[in-house]
């Protein structure tokens, strides 16, 4: 079975994140960048789905040169190979033109699964999985915290506030993963030093048979227009109780509508 794992690299989400002035666009290059935490679950149940149903697991990402940090990661855990579709004209693509390069990269790998996380930490709009469902003509099951492959087909529990929902849907096809599927393994020493030696194919949109033109920021079909930091911490409002704090107090959180 071969399965692709979609992989991005975003700024840690437990550092201070910044937009970049010049063109209203995440800054990357003074950003502390790691893998996607979510996708760390795709990667982690696609080498499971591997060691049961056999094959090979391909890693697949867009971004600057810096994504083959996030790349090696998941050499590192396991996945056999990957491939950087690298190219300045894709900086600002919005998620339209992002699933636009994707899918073509996918047009020209063979799978029979694809696995992504649910989202990415930075946009955070869970759209990727069903944007290459549409362009690709393959169903999606989205929002998976169990996977098992049987008879040709995916079937998943998706997770809901009550419950789950049992969904199948026959290969190939595309599964977005929550963090509830797996417990992501971390990289031995062992995997580390043979991520080195595993195959890493950079393609560019020229090779994708993509017109860069059809990407880019000026392309986009959506983008930041405007905006601001985070408003500085004002000062506290002061309650001095002089036998009447109680009603005060009620009359604070009435005043910021809290009752």
């Amino acid at each position: 079975m071969n399965i692709v794992v979609l992989v991005k690299q975003v700024p840690d989400s437990g550092s201070e994140r910044k937009l970049d002035p010049a063109d209203n666009t995440v800054a990357r290059a003074a950003a502390d960048n790691v893998i996607n935490e979510m996708d760390e679950y795709a990667i982690e149940e696609a080498l499971l789905v591997r060691d049961r149903e056999g094959g090979e697991v391909t890693v697949l990402t867009v971004g600057p040169d810096s994504a083959t940090d996030a790349i090696r990661k998941a050499l590192s855990m396991g996945a056999d190979k990957a491939v950087h579709v690298v190219d300045e004209a894709i900086h600002g693509s919005c998620a339209v033109q992002t699933s636009a390069v994707i899918a073509a990269a996918l047009q020209q790998l063979e799978y029979d699964l694809v696995l992504c996380g649910a989202e990415a930490t930075d946009a955070q709009l869970s759209v990727m999985p069903a944007l290459l469902a549409e362009r690709l003509n393959i169903p999606q099951l989205s929002g998976a915290r169990k996977l098992t492959i049987e008879g040709g087909m995916a079937k998943i529990e998706r997770q809901t506030d009550g419950g789950y929902w049992a969904v199948e849907a026959p290969l190939p096809a595309i599964v977005s993963t929550w963090d509830t599927i797996n417990e992501p393994r971390y990289p031995s020493f062992k995997g580390i030093m043979a991520a080195k030696k595993k195959p890493v194919e950079t393609k560019s949109l020229a090779d994708l048979g993509l017109d860069a033109g059809s990407v880019g920021l000026a392309n986009a079909t959506s983008k930041v227009l405007d905006f601001a930091g985070r408003p500085p911490k004002g000062e506290g409002v002061k309650v001095t109780d002089e036998g009447d704090g109680a009603q005060k107090f009620v009359d604070f959180l009435a005043s910021q509508k809290i009752v």
